[in-house]
């Protein structure tokens, strides 16, 4: 999920992938997306769509994108252009307040083309898989009330986090973390070394106690959260402010390698379910991940994306960043995961990425906060599509780019 958080970098708080595959295992190599122009008329459900809504959410990506220096790339490759080239489109969204849905609507079609998205030019890979993933409550104290709760720790001071971007455009959106010994980068303390109580006493700033060490472990996951503090009667609100730099193994395909959940049945609740139902080993299969998460309080709207921005219910999108940039709309066709509501067909925002969000069509949605969050982030494993809505003066640009990848 805000760094990104920064969910930031989420990248460890998307749910169900991160549940099902090993994200710690060498990545395959992600095939670059490929572009097609289609007109608004093109989209299924294009009319239907709450647009002012949607404006809304891209005025908050537009009010971070118009103070970054216009000759800074807008994204990894070449057919996003830079933001001297979606200032113009972000400075007319900010100036434009209250339109009605059919105004906001026009808005959009005259300031963006919609492009299909695929893996390749076949057209079975326009086809891709959506998850989901929520902002999760569980109850604590801020003062240790029991040997049995969880801390909630803030992000040392020694660790050290390196943005792999930042050195090489080929290592966009991949990261490490460690700490620095004698000038050198060795690795932190993994899930069951922290658990055990490793971390000295100089590196134990702590938010809250969590109850339910379940419910801290599905916390990390989710890279943001609602907390209750029984002792202060107090909400707070925590989101992601580091890992570990371990990586993240997948109980639930733990879980399914050893017979106990199958893969048609594996979500969310069903590895809940199964941890709260065998306590003695529950410890054991939570520190075959070795990932660990840190939070930071979070104050105001909330949880933020990798974007920085506060995220959206039903709105946000985590993507992989590593093909997309952060505040580029898009148009989602994807099957609800409740087979008896229709199809998701809207505006959403790319503010937001994570660790298993890996391909040209992959997302992740953000569903917000409660049960019927929960629900459906839990049980979401969606086939879809989605558009690409640029600048009209990126065309150009996509048609370069399309062309060196024939």
């Amino acid at each position: 999920m805000g760094q990104s958080l920064r969910l930031s970098y989420l990248a460890f708080s998307l749910l169900l992938p991160l549940l099902v595959t090993a994200c710690g295992e060498k990545p395959e190599e992600v095939k670059k997306p490929h572009f097609k122009e289609v007109t608004f008329s093109a989209l299924k459900g294009w009319q239907n769509d709450n647009f002012s809504e949607a404006l809304d959410v891209l005025q908050k990506s537009c009010a971070r994108i118009i103070h970054r220096p216009d000759e800074h790339k807008f994204g990894p490759d070449t057919w996003s252009g830079t933001y001297g080239d979606w200032k113009p489109t972000c400075q007319k969204a900010l100036t434009v307040i209250d339109l009605g849905n059919g105004e906001a609507r026009a808005f959009f079609e005259a300031y963006f083309t919609p492009y299909s998205i695929s893996a390749s030019k076949r057209k079975k890979d326009k086809d891709g898989l959506f998850t989901g993933y929520y902002e999760p409550s569980l109850r604590g104290t801020k003062e240790k009330m029991s040997e049995s709760q969880s801390p909630l720790y803030t992000r040392p001071d020694d660790l050290i986090m390196v943005q792999l971007g930042d050195f090489r455009d080929d290592l966009k959106g991949r990261r490490i973390a460690g700490r620095v010994v004698n000038g050198r980068l060795f690795p932190y303390e993994d899930r069951a070394e922290i658990e055990a109580g490793k971390l000295s006493p100089a590196r134990q700033d702590i938010i809250a106690w969590a109850n339910d060490p379940i419910d801290a472990f599905f916390l990390q996951i989710q890279g943001s959260g609602r907390i209750y503090l029984e002792d202060t009667m107090e909400e707070i609100r925590v989101g992601y402010a580091a890992q570990n730099g371990h990586p993240y193994f997948a109980i639930g395909r733990a879980l399914i390698d050893k017979g106990e959940l199958t893969k048609e049945t594996v979500s969310l609740q069903t590895i809940r379910a199964w941890l709260e139902a065998h306590p003695e080993r529950a410890a054991a299969i939570m520190n075959l991940n070795k990932s660990y998460v840190f939070f930071t309080k979070l104050e105001g709207d909330g949880p933020l994306g990798g974007e920085g921005i506060a995220l959206t219910p039903g709105r946000s999108l985590a993507v992989d960043h590593s093909l997309y940039p952060y505040g580029m709309p898009l148009w989602v066709d994807i099957e609800h995961p409740d087979e008896n509501l229709p199809a998701i067909r809207r505006v959403m925002m790319a503010q937001d990425t994570g660790g298993a969000i890996r391909g040209a069509v992959r997302g992740d949605v953000f569903w917000g906060h409660g049960e019927e969050a929960e629900y459906y982030a839990g049980h979401m494993k969606s086939k879809g599509q989605y558009w690409a809505l640029l600048p009209k003066s990126l065309a150009p640009a996509v048609s370069a780019y399309q062309q060196t990848i024939q």
